[in-house]
């Protein structure tokens, strides 16, 4: 009987490679259209002005200044309100500083820029006494705080908070004698991370924190205070003179 040898054929099919390969070419030449069709939205022109501006600046800038750099007819309020809304997540935030903007590290990121070095030099007791009281009270003259305070105020009281720079001469009160008037600063506000003056604590405040206690004499109460520059109309503008008789640090001192 005749054998019958059979032949095994392997027949290669390239269809579905092919199909797979432009399927694969497909979707390639589809990703970058996509990705295009995703680019961010350009974002407000004022904004990247202050941005730039608030970043270069060596020292908290007002308003004002702001303005002159902005083209017209932007309402630099709100423009900062969005510029402060758009870093209120970030490691830097924009802060208002009395009547003055600047970016700050963030409050709960501050940690990692505090040297371990650093001196903490505590104020007296006086000190921080005279310093409420100018604080809460300013414009005050000195015979004002020793009254407030019930004794005499030292000298070297007075020059410890101005050389600090939390503190300055405002002007002179039209009495007699023209005594010194003094008021806080912006770098008062900062130190002590206020916005304004108006934030320091009240009577209430002040009692929920422990830090008033027992029965309060007969019409005490905590003034309301206002560092506004503006001089009142008991208070003369200072003279050239006055800033020379060493009532505020050198110009050139600045705080370390």
């Amino acid at each position: 009987m005749p054998s019958t040898a059979k032949k095994l054929v392997i027949v290669q099919n390239d269809e579905p490679a092919q199909a797979s390969s432009q399927a694969s070419s497909q979707g390639s030449s589809q990703e970058p259209s996509q990705e295009s069709s995703q680019e961010p939205a350009a974002r407000p022109e004022e904004l990247r002005l202050l941005e730039a501006l608030l970043f270069a600046a060596g020292e908290p800038l007002d308003e004002a200044t702001l303005a002159r750099q902005l083209p017209d007819g932007v309402d630099l309020k709100d423009a900062l309100a969005r510029l402060k809304a758009e870093y209120a997540t970030r490691g830097v935030n924009l802060v208002r500083i009395g009547k003055k903007w600047t970016f700050r590290t963030a409050g709960d990121l501050s940690w990692l820029l505090t040297k371990q070095t650093v001196e903490q030099r505590k104020l007296s007791r006086a000190a921080i006494e005279t310093l409420a009281i100018v604080a809460y009270h300013q414009p005050v003259t000195r015979a004002e705080i020793e009254e407030i305070r019930g004794v005499v105020t030292a000298t070297g009281t007075l020059d410890v908070l101005l050389k600090t720079g939390w503190i300055r001469p405002r002007g002179r009160r039209k009495a007699p004698g023209r005594p010194i008037t003094y008021g806080t600063n912006e770098t008062f506000l900062s130190h002590f991370g206020l916005e304004e003056v108006g934030d320091l604590p009240g009577l209430d405040e002040l009692k929920g924190a422990g830090l008033l206690e027992g029965a309060m004499p007969t019409g005490f109460a905590i003034p309301i205070p206002s560092d506004d520059i503006t001089l009142r109309d008991d208070e003369d503008p200072l003279e050239p003179g006055d800033l020379d008789l060493g009532l505020a640090p050198p110009a050139s001192q600045t705080e370390k």
